[in-house]
């Protein structure tokens, strides 16, 4: 029986409670939305299998808890995974002042190498708004990463969002799986490009 993928992909959710990373993930993974959601006991994942530049990638998200206690449960995820989303809430200040603690704990326990994206959530709520987008891009381009507004809620940026970090772990692996010699190994690539607008028109 043939294969249902041709890839699958082990992705990871951090940043602190309440930032919206099972919204983002139920979203992204069921087109579906609830506020009511109770806070992530440890881990839970869902998946989804998308097209990308024609091959069937499998995507295993993993969804962590963003409090304190369940930090060595979920640092133990970080293991295997090919792509780590960092999630801050753009009406909370400290969620976004925590992403370099979270930066630092992928340091600490993920593969090198591993593919990074930064998300600011809400972005429905402008008027609550407390993280300017240029602050973000900011901190995105310090760490050489792509950053993308998005609304869980409103459905805005967030397919985009998970396809891009999907399409640069494809073409990373494609990478190392090619000849060493077709490639320079200093060649630079193509210079990152940040995620949209947040527009909910």
């Amino acid at each position: 029986m043939a294969k249902a993928y041709d890839h699958l992909f082990k992705l990871l959710l951090i940043g602190d409670s309440g930032v919206g990373k099972t919204c983002l993930i139920i979203r992204f993974a069921e087109d579906n939305f609830t506020s009511t959601y109770i806070s992530t006991i440890g881990i839970d994942f869902k998946i989804r299998t998308v097209d990308i530049d024609g091959k069937k990638i499998k995507l295993q998200v993993w969804d962590t808890a963003g409090q304190e206690r369940f930090k060595t449960i979920t640092t133990a995820y970080y293991r295997g995974a090919v792509g780590i989303i960092l999630v801050y809430d753009i009406t909370d200040e400290k969620s976004f002042e925590n992403i370099q603690n979270w930066m630092k704990s992928i340091k600490e326990n993920a593969s090198a190498g591993v593919e990074r994206l930064l998300i600011g959530n809400k972005c429905d709520m402008e008027g609550k708004r407390k993280v300017q987008r240029d602050e973000a891009e900011k901190l995105a381009k310090e760490h050489g990463i792509r950053f993308f507004e998005t609304s869980a809620k409103s459905s805005v940026n967030v397919e985009e969002a998970f396809s891009t970090l999907a399409r640069d772990i494809l073409q990373k692996s494609s990478r190392k799986a090619a000849p060493s010699s077709s490639r320079p190994l200093l060649e630079p690539g193509p210079p990152r490009k940040t995620g949209g607008k947040c527009s909910l028109a």
